[in-house]
């Protein structure tokens, strides 16, 4: 048993320990038969088998990475903001060291922003390579918006040093690029790699949203990310488009092109 600290102490040590800490926590504590003591225990118990839980859903992520373990370079390739009313589309593309793990990465839809913003911060630590491209509103009213994406993701890779061996993209096959390439359908959840890069252009281009709500605040960026909520599009309606609104998704909201 345990020395006999007091149950907040206790529960300081439990809620201070990192994972790797706290089964030799639970053997300290193990017989010490106070509630608190034996909640926290419990506690511990399944935080440690949620952590087993998140790295064996990681290593599933992995299929892809280890399927083409034969290139050195694997880079993932995402997009974010197709759909939306206003802003640009960003694409991110990662290029993650040979047996990287990162836990709790997912499809960035999957992921709260506050969880998002802090795999982001990981994610650039760890990257062997990571690059971001943009398309604005005009190039997407201009080229539409599939090609726009493509000129986004063709410019994310252009910026990685090194260059990838090999592209694992979310569901499409980008024109234009020589590096070899496999598309692979909700690839955000099914590669790490490709998960990664789609917390990346989702965390860029959310701030970049942020951004634009202080200069047109009427739209409510901030909260809706351009995409077209009701509270927008009765701004669009009432107020008219910004110069970061594609006139091409618009057309049933307001006469003005």
């Amino acid at each position: 048993m345990g020395d006999l600290k007091g149950i907040g102490e206790i529960r300081e040590r439990f809620q201070a320990a990192c994972e790797d800490e706290l089964p030799e926590l639970i053997e300290a504590y193990e017989g010490d038969p106070r509630t608190g003591v034996v909640k926290l225990l419990e506690s511990a118990r399944r935080r440690l088998q949620a952590l087993a839980r998140e790295r064996e859903r990681i290593e599933k992520l992995r299929i892809y990475e280890e399927q083409y373990g034969e290139c050195e370079y694997i880079c993932g390739i995402d997009e974010a903001g197709r759909g939306p009313l206003a802003g640009p589309v960003v694409a991110g593309a990662v290029i993650l060291p040979k047996g990287c793990r990162i836990l709790y990465i997912n499809d960035s839809k999957q992921l709260s922003e506050k969880k998002r913003e802090e795999l982001y911060g990981v994610i650039q630590e760890k990257a062997l390579a990571c690059g971001v491209g943009y398309a604005t509103p005009e190039r997407i009213d201009r080229i539409n918006i599939l090609q726009a994406t493509y000129e986004a993701m063709r410019d994310a890779v252009a910026q990685l040093s090194p260059q990838p061996d090999i592209l694992l993209n979310d569901a499409v096959t980008i024109p234009g690029i020589s590096i070899r390439q496999v598309p692979i359908i909700k690839g955000d959840a099914k590669s790490l790699t490709i998960g990664a890069a789609s917390i990346v252009a989702k965390v860029v281009r959310d701030r970049l949203m942020r951004e634009y709500d202080r200069v047109f605040p009427e739209y409510g960026f901030a909260a809706n990310k351009g995409y077209g909520s009701a509270a927008h599009i009765q701004a669009l309606k009432k107020y008219g488009p910004t110069p970061i609104h594609r006139r091409s998704f618009i057309k049933n909201f307001t006469d003005v092109q």
